[in-house]
């Protein structure tokens, strides 16, 4: 989805009550991009986040916020980071971030919130 010299990427929240932003952007290539998560269910300390490519129906898994623990999937971490702290009995927050958006980045971004098993 590319337009004019800058790449779009979407956010899309999934799961009880869970909120991101910024929902849209367009971006130029090379630029880091930070997506926020965030919800309210104090138990649910797992945020898990996704990345959709156009055209796909498949959800790719980027990696994982446990707690203050980062899982990556392994073709993933030299393009992301997760940042977070799911501890605590607050509102719990994730920011996923692309650390210099390529043309291959443009895609639909969802995070989920779920109890760990």
């Amino acid at each position: 989805l590319k337009k004019k010299k800058g790449l779009v990427l979407i956010g899309v929240c999934v799961g009880l009550e869970v909120r991101q932003s910024p929902p849209e952007f367009i971006t130029d290539v090379g630029s880091k991009v930070q997506i926020f998560c965030t919800h309210e269910k104090t138990d649910y300390r797992m945020m898990l986040w996704y990345q959709q490519i156009p055209g796909d129906t498949a959800m790719k898994l980027i990696g994982f916020l446990y707690f203050k623990a980062v899982t990556f999937e392994d073709q993933n971490k030299d393009h992301f980071n997760i940042m977070g702290d799911l501890s605590g009995t607050t509102a719990k927050n994730s920011s996923l971030i692309v650390k210099a958006a390529q043309q291959e980045h443009s895609a639909m971004y969802y995070c989920a919130a779920t109890e760990a098993q």
